[in-house]
């Protein structure tokens, strides 16, 4: 068999599981990435290992299907903040601030804690607190999509403490590698800063100034799908740019590549095109790939004990922190428990700060195990705990009332 019909055989297979195990778990009353997530674990090599069965030897074909992933996640952060709007993400900065740093600070102290009481040293121990610290909104982002309440109080909170949680984790944990490889100072941490908010001000200001000229132009083009293909253009540079420039994750510059789309006139547009290319191929495989690279079978004796430990400090860490965080800005008592749930997954982003530990040889295999054992768990319980605790016998969350038209959008 070719290398190419290797890779078809794969997607065909990932998709019929995705799309199956989806409809299977929105009959039984849970979100549909759940059964994706658990369709890729069954596929992966925990159970079946289908990218290594014999006749898939020899090819690159977990790597490439690991890409589809990447840009189905980033097409998924995209959809994101196409629903949303700066004016409406500002008016939650509070609880973007707050919640963010809160769910950040809280499980980095308790995972430095736990690992020093499992008798880590101090290093390994504040490096299993960053891990923790950990979240990745883009789980949490589709189940909210799915309950119709990603432009509730929460929806919103929710994103905005992902962005601060993220720009916080990358540097705490750029500033930690730092100081393990010798270097000294604070000037790692300030350089890192300083890309991060050349970042956002450059995006920012071509997304204001900039790009609904662009997208008007573009749309009387007599080109086919003009706007479609301008809008995957942007994403893709938005998340190129995010981690090359602002050192920050990709997914982030998708985010807010979907912001800036959601203020030009080809936004319907946009928007029937990205979900139909997103939800036909590319998030399917995202979300059954976080299976895929997880082996359950590597979970040892002396690795299980550790991950339910890191476990439990994990979800504690996030509920607290971000509900604290919620609480402190007014959220009622559901709501922030609502958005501390939101962020307890750590998805992708959990697994990149694992592998960065173990490249770094902070961590021995079983602890690396435990880790990532820690990801997929939390990941796997975030979309029925959200979708238990919007469902609960109580008054919903009132949607945030549609934002007036601003000025060239009126134009």
């Amino acid at each position: 068999m070719t290398p190419f019909l290797q890779m078809a055989l794969a997607l065909a297979v990932i998709l019929f599981a995705a799309k199956l195990s989806a409809y299977l778990s929105a009959r039984l009353g849970q979100p549909a990435v759940l059964g994706e997530i658990i369709a890729g674990l069954i596929l992966g090599p925990s159970v079946i290992d289908l990218l290594h069965l014999p006749f898939m030897a020899g090819t690159s074909l977990a790597g490439t299907v690991s890409e589809f992933a990447e840009l189905g996640v980033l097409l998924l952060m995209f959809l994101a903040g196409l629903e949303l709007h700066f004016s409406e993400l500002a008016r939650n900065f509070k609880i973007s601030v707050f919640a963010g740093s809160l769910g950040v600070i809280v499980p980095v102290l308790l995972g430095w804690g736990l690992g020093l009481l499992l008798g880590l040293d101090s290093i390994p121990a504040l490096y299993l607190g960053l891990a923790l610290g950990a979240t990745s909104v883009s789980i949490s982002a589709q189940t909210l999509m799915e309950l119709k309440v990603l432009r509730t109080r929460v929806g919103l909170g929710l994103l905005g403490a992902a962005v601060f949680d993220d720009i916080l984790v990358i540097l705490l944990l750029s500033g930690f590698l730092a100081f393990t490889a010798g270097s000294s100072g604070l000037g790692p941490m300030f350089m890192i800063l300083g890309r991060m908010l050349l970042f956002l001000v450059l995006s920012t200001g071509f997304g204001y100034l900039a790009l609904p000229r662009i997208s008007r132009r573009v749309s009387r083009l007599p080109v086919s799908q003009g706007p479609l293909t301008l809008a995957v253009i942007i994403l893709l540079v938005y998340g190129l740019a995010a981690e090359m420039l602002g050192s920050m994750a990709a997914i982030t510059g998708a985010f807010l590549a979907g912001l800036m789309f959601a203020r030009t006139h080809e936004k319907q547009a946009v928007e029937a095109g990205i979900t139909a290319l997103a939800y036909g191929l590319f998030v399917p495989i995202f979300f059954v790939n976080i299976g895929l690279t997880i082996n359950l079978r590597s979970l040892g004796p002396a690795a299980l004990g550790m991950l339910a430990a890191i476990f439990l400090a994990a979800v504690a860490g996030k509920l607290a922190g971000a509900s604290l965080g919620a609480r402190l800005s007014g959220f009622t008592g559901r709501e922030a428990l609502q958005l501390g749930a939101g962020m307890v997954s750590r998805g992708e982003v959990g697994l990149i700060v694992a592998s960065v530990g173990l490249n770094q040889r902070l961590v021995n295999p079983a602890e690396f195990s435990a880790i990532v054992g820690m990801v997929i768990l939390t990941t796997v319980i975030t979309p029925p705990a959200l979708r238990y605790l919007f469902n609960l016998p109580l008054k919903q969350a009132s949607l945030v009332p549609p934002r007036p038209p601003e000025p060239e959008e009126a134009a």
